[in-house]
């Protein structure tokens, strides 16, 4: 083992070491501090299931250096049995990322809570690290062709498609809190991380000192990223308005007052002018959480529900927003006023009780032909 592989390993590992345990502690203050708004509702728990999640991969990082120490210092690095090590410990890895994606907010749509998808991603990982696996069985010496190798190939697309869904989740979380320059580094940092295994497949790829050096870099810069992320949503989780704290009055058609102390919103009377459709849709969810019961308390959100779309729902809180001229820590957030609770649907957060309704405004919504649901429901 050369010195600067031996440097290169024990960097990682306690390197690895902080990150995880420092992810951990945040994860802890979180649950211990925040309990009441992460169990509002059992979907709810994104932010503590991902933070576990990312710590978790963390420590498989750790792990993965003893595992790689062990490999040169007892000299079974080239041996069947520590390939097989290796890919399990990737499995195990890129499953924790995949599954903290789960939970991230603003990861893109077909895996943000999509089980199903979820477990195709987590059949494409193994079946990855199994080709990984059997290849070098199967080609023998002609597993490396002009200096690349093959079974590495498989690994290294994987790495691109789940540094792809990394890059598209961090941006879009950073920057929804006005942080794009943030955003953009997480992006680089990533690129840089999908750099780092680039030497695996292509060996001529750099040397033995820059390809450890890139690595440290990345796992460094990618563990301040996750801090950071970190922080953001300790922020978010301090700054949401509690569902008893908030409250909504239907005045008439397009007028609405609405009371968020935490955002500084009191008793401001909204008129929606001629933006009716995000209106009636705020009137919708209202009637539904102060009149239903149970499921239908909910509004399914998607091509074949009530509301087609979630743009409709986002749209809600953008012209919340324009009309009160909300900026900076102030600016709703979409989870502030609604909740998403698994399959699609999504609720208005506001307790019962503190929904107004004008009765006039409910009798005329609900005299309409396309919202006739809605008199069973108040009545």
């Amino acid at each position: 083992m050369t010195e600067v592989a031996r440097f290169y390993i024990l960097s990682h590992i306690f390197i690895a070491l902080i990150g995880g345990v420092l992810l951990l502690a945040i994860w802890y203050h979180i649950r211990k501090q925040f309990k009441h708004i992460l169990e509002e509702d059992e979907s709810e728990k994104r932010v503590d299931k991902a933070l576990l999640y990312l710590s978790f991969a963390m420590f498989v990082w750790v792990v993965s250096g003893i595992w790689s120490y062990a490999g040169m210092l007892f000299s079974f690095i080239d041996t069947q049995g520590y390939q097989l090590g290796v890919n399990l410990l990737s499995i195990v890895n890129n499953m924790f990322l995949l599954l903290a994606l789960f939970y991230f907010y603003y990861a893109p749509q077909f895996i943000y809570h999509n089980k199903k998808n979820i477990k195709k991603i987590i059949g494409l990982i193994i079946a990855t690290a199994v080709i990984t696996f059997l290849l070098p069985q199967i080609l023998g010496d002609s597993n490396t062709i002009q200096n690349i190798k093959i079974s590495s190939i498989p690994d290294l697309l994987l790495s691109a498609f789940l540094c792809y869904l990394l890059g598209v989740s961090f941006y879009r979380t950073f920057a929804y809190r006005g942080l794009k320059l943030i955003g953009i580094i997480a992006v680089l940092v990533i690129v840089l991380t999908f750099t780092s295994q680039v030497s695996e497949a292509f060996l001529t790829f750099g040397n033995d000192f820059s390809n450890n050096f890139i690595k440290i870099i990345a796992k460094t810069s990618l563990i301040a990223v996750f801090l950071v992320l970190a922080t953001i949503w300790v922020i978010r989780l301090a700054s949401m308005p509690k569902p008893n704290e908030m409250a909504i009055s239907f005045l008439d058609w397009s007028l609405v007052k609405i009371n968020i102390p935490t955002k500084g919103i009191v008793d401001q009377v909204i008129d929606f002018g001629s933006k009716t459709t995000q209106y009636k849709n705020l009137l919708k969810f209202a009637i539904r959480r102060k009149y239903a019961e149970g499921i239908s308390q909910s509004i399914l959100v998607n091509l074949g529900g009530e509301i087609k779309n979630q743009t409709y729902v986002t749209r809600i809180i953008e012209n919340i927003n324009d009309i009160l001229q909300l900026e900076g820590s102030d600016k709703l957030d979409r989870r502030d006023l609604f909740i998403f609770i698994g399959e699609s649907r999504y609720r208005l957060r506001i307790v019962p009780t503190n929904i107004v309704i004008d009765q006039t405004l409910v009798e005329e919504f609900s005299e309409t032909p396309e919202n006739k649901e809605y008199k069973t429901i108040c009545n």
